[in-house]
């Protein structure tokens, strides 16, 4: 092998070692229906990857907590009602996840929440700037520039806080409101189920219970095709702020599975080892067509 080639095999292996070392991963709980029976058994995935596909399962002791809220009270599952897979078919998806068995109780809206631990990763400059792009971090971005820091090295603690809202039946309930008490969390300001195609969902970002004045949040739904524009930023439905009552608008545009996700990242001065802390929320439901 000639001096030349092995330069340019080197450099690409660096360069997809770079883009694999920094491409983070979005958490999802997906269903695949979120209309379900009263009294029946039924799968969840947690997915971890984007929502077309999981990546990687998500071990029981990186869980904090996993709630299923219904009008028949909480249920915390045990970690045995927990499996993990690495080939799962959803139609065309095959995934690499944790799935959890659960009973439904009384018809209603139900809320299930995952939330996990922190963790820390240090990452390159070129990563971490890889990093804020894939995920659509603009505001950290032009932070870091502007204080001249774009190349440099970042240590950030992150963790994962997701929810799903679930129609039991053809009763609504008022658990699809429930506040799981996440360090972040997305809030419906009214049960999607009773939305249709065309209409518009409120929901309200919090930190710590405090409403999150101009969070970026970004939705999709399932029959929008993922992408990524040259940049390497995500091409989703809906991109909004939330106003001064943490409080974002999104129109839904188009029927079925949708998500709406979010990463809270702050600088963290007073830790010597850690630069950034990021709580990533997201929130998934179905809509009916108009």
């Amino acid at each position: 092998m000639t001096v030349g080639r092995r330069v340019l095999l080197t450099t690409a292996a660096l360069t997809v070692a770079i883009v694999a070392t920094a491409r983070a991963h979005t958490m999802f709980l997906k269903l695949e229906s979120f209309f379900l029976e009263p009294n029946s058994t039924n799968v969840v995935a947690l997915f971890n990857g984007d929502f077309d596909e999981s990546e990687n399962h998500i071990t029981r002791d990186r869980m904090l907590d996993v709630s299923i809220v219904g009008p028949d009270g909480v249920v915390h599952p045990p970690a045995e009602a927990w499996r993990d897979t690495a080939m799962f078919h959803w139609h065309a998806d095959s995934v690499d996840t944790a799935l959890l068995t659960f009973e439904t109780g009384s018809a209603g809206t139900y809320t299930i929440g995952v939330s996990t631990a922190a963790r820390v990763i240090p990452l390159t400059g070129v990563e971490f700037t890889e990093y804020l792009v894939h995920e659509g971090l603009v505001d950290e971005i032009a932070q870091r520039e502007a204080a001249g820091k774009t190349d440099d090295d970042a240590a950030e603690r992150y963790s994962k806080h997701v929810k799903a809202i679930v129609q039991v039946g053809d009763d609504r309930s008022g658990e699809w409101a429930e506040e799981l008490g996440y360090p972040v969390e997305i809030i419906p300001l009214h049960n999607p189920y009773d939305l249709v195609v065309g209409d518009e969902f409120q929901v309200r970002f919090l930190r710590a219970g405090e409403p999150v004045e101009n969070a970026l949040l970004y939705a999709n739904y399932e029959f929008n095709p993922h992408s990524h524009d040259d940049t390497g930023a995500h091409n989703e439905a809906v991109e909004v702020r939330t106003n001064e009552d943490g409080v974002a608008t999104i129109p839904l545009v188009g029927g079925g599975r949708w998500y709406i996700r979010t990463i809270h990242m702050v600088e963290t001065p007073s830790e010597p080892d850690i630069d950034y802390e990021s709580n990533w929320a997201t929130l998934t439901f179905q809509v009916r067509g108009g």
